[in-house]
């Protein structure tokens, strides 16, 4: 089938004249981070933690989740700064000074509402620690996930204002439909429109139930993804972009465990950026980092992986090395992606620690077995940091 949206660089419009090209804007560089989980066991560590009551089939109080993590690690600190679980990954962040700081929130940030029924996990943070997100420096959380409904639409509707009343903008939820199908926009100076469409799929686990409706609150939830989603995606794009924008889409999808990535997913990333003139890919549901490929200049991150969780201590999945994280920092011009660093990090106490060097080099390999589109090796500098670039020989830094 032909495409409706031709194919076009980052910046130009869809339905401009291909001859017109934009003024050049400086370089942009994004922070992208997967899953971040500050509820449960996490959420009991801050100075103000909810109720630890939890309605899940073996354990019956969010300090559980402690209990398994100090038996594995040893005693963690309670009541400790907002920021604390962010640990080492805040200086490499301050360093990096990204034009945007963006991560899918897999929490209710609430004290109201009552647990979904027939779903066993139920994920929130008291309102009061919200700072946790503020102090890192959080510009956007993207919701369309299987986690932000746990404590129904009365937490919904919490978790947005209280995101909105410390001005973090969201993408992906809402009161209704439009307000969830609305893509987040973050203008930034010299650097134009950073413009984030948020959305969840149900092979993540989300319910249908808690599709946005025109008059139900909600997340915005693909039915599939068929080639007329994509149309309709391009379509709603069309209708929110202006030339020079930053177009990332926030994808919600996947299981949790495993290392194969689904040909209907490659094929749907591939479409957003064939049909829907989308910029980045922004994968994530999986626990950990999955492979990722560069298409036609553009990233596509199947699955970043968590950053922040309290499954230290849960047994069983030890061969994909789930205490390993990745911040991902995405550098893009007017032709795309420029650079990227991978900065891996190691989870310990419930706080982020800089990897070792043989668990930064695990990453480096399973990622080089797993990515597709390199045109180069994935390096790796003497701090650990991972790094790609489109033309550059990185072999230097092997």
């Amino acid at each position: 089938r032909a495409s409706r949206h031709p194919v076009f660089t980052v910046g130009a419009h869809p339905h401009k004249d291909p001859g017109v090209i934009d003024p050049p804007s400086r370089p942009i560089t994004l922070f992208l981070a997967g899953d971040v989980m500050t509820g449960r066991g996490i959420d009991q560590i801050l100075p103000y933690p909810g109720q630890p009551e939890i309605f899940e089939p073996c354990l019956r109080s969010a300090t559980d989740y402690i209990a398994l993590a100090e038996a594995a690690r040893g005693p963690i600190e309670r009541a400790t700064h907002f920021t604390d679980p962010w640990g080492d990954a805040l200086a490499i962040l301050d360093q990096c000074a990204p034009d945007a700081r963006i991560i899918n929130l897999e929490t209710a940030v609430t004290r109201r509402g009552r647990p979904w029924p027939g779903k066993d996990i139920h994920y929130r943070m008291h309102p009061e620690n919200l700072p946790c997100l503020t102090g890192a420096k959080v510009d956007l959380c993207t919701l369309a996930n299987n986690h932000v409904l746990d404590w129904g639409r009365t937490g919904l509707i919490e978790t947005l204002d209280q995101l909105h009343r410390h001005g973090i903008r969201t993408a992906g939820a809402g009161r209704n439909a439009h307000e969830a199908w609305q893509p987040a926009v973050l203008d930034r100076p010299d650097a134009g429109r950073i413009v984030v469409f948020a959305i969840g799929c149900p092979s993540s686990g989300i319910p249908p139930e808690w599709a946005a409706r025109d008059d139900t609150p909600g997340i915005a939830r693909l039915a599939d993804l068929s080639v007329q989603t994509l149309e309709d995606i391009g379509e709603h794009l069309d209708r929110c972009r202006k030339p020079g924008d930053t177009i990332i889409v926030s994808i919600h999808w996947g299981g949790n465990w495993g290392d194969a990535i689904p040909e209907s997913h490659r094929a749907f990333a591939h479409g957003l950026i064939d049909r829907a003139g989308v910029t980045v890919v922004h994968g994530h549901s999986s626990h950990h980092p999955l492979g990722f490929e560069i298409y036609r200049d553009r990233p596509i991150f199947y699955g970043c992986g968590d950053l922040l969780n309290d499954y230290e201590g849960i047994r069983g999945f030890e061969r994909y090395r789930p205490d390993l994280a990745l911040l991902y920092l995405v550098r893009l011009t007017d032709t795309g992606l420029q650079h990227l660093e991978l900065v891996p990090l190691h989870r310990s106490g419930f706080r982020l620690h800089g990897a070792k060097r043989e668990q930064a080099e695990w990453l480096r390999q399973k990622l080089t077995q797993n990515s597709l589109g390199l045109r180069g090796p994935l390096g790796i500098d003497g701090q650990g940091h991972l790094h790609w670039y489109p033309t550059h020989d990185t072999s230097e830094l092997l």
